[in-house]
């Protein structure tokens, strides 16, 4: 199978941080609720931006991993953050957790500057979209929910 393409519309300037459209050949789907910086308790650490994205996008990656899936099958992602001159004054910190746990890969994203969170002293959200490849390993635990 063909592995998950990148979409760069010729003439256009290349995104920095994010792809513009992402083409997956087939796959099994996985949607991954939005997830904030608490851990799996539902707690929360701090209160800062930096932390919190950390733990956000951990989050993600877990419950990815759970599916069998790795950072790389993350076609989508959409954030919901709270503060923009924070977000914009952390882009450097950010970018370094980034690439920590998603190294070089680059999903299509949504950035998107919200009043407020519904898990109070969020400060971001983050949700996801992955495709994992046939033949992948399954993970899977059975949920109340899925009974």
């Amino acid at each position: 199978m063909a592995p998950m393409s990148v979409l760069f519309p010729r003439g256009w300037v290349p995104p920095v941080g994010y792809a513009n459209g992402i083409v997956v050949p087939a796959g099994r789907m996985v949607f991954i609720a939005g997830q904030v910086g608490w851990d799996e308790q539902q707690r929360f650490h701090s209160e800062d931006l930096i932390p919190q994205f950390e733990q956000a996008l951990k989050n993600v990656l877990t419950v990815l991993a759970q599916a069998g899936g790795k950072p790389h099958h993350i076609c989508r992602m959409t954030a919901y953050c709270l503060d923009r001159p924070a977000y914009l004054a952390a882009r450097a910190e950010l970018g370094k957790i980034w690439k920590r746990l998603m190294d070089k890969h680059y999903p299509a994203m949504s950035m998107i500057f919200v009043a407020d969170l519904l898990d109070h002293p969020a400060k971001i959200e983050l949700e996801a979209t992955a495709i994992i490849p046939p033949g992948r390993n399954r993970r899977r635990r059975q949920s109340p929910v899925s009974k």
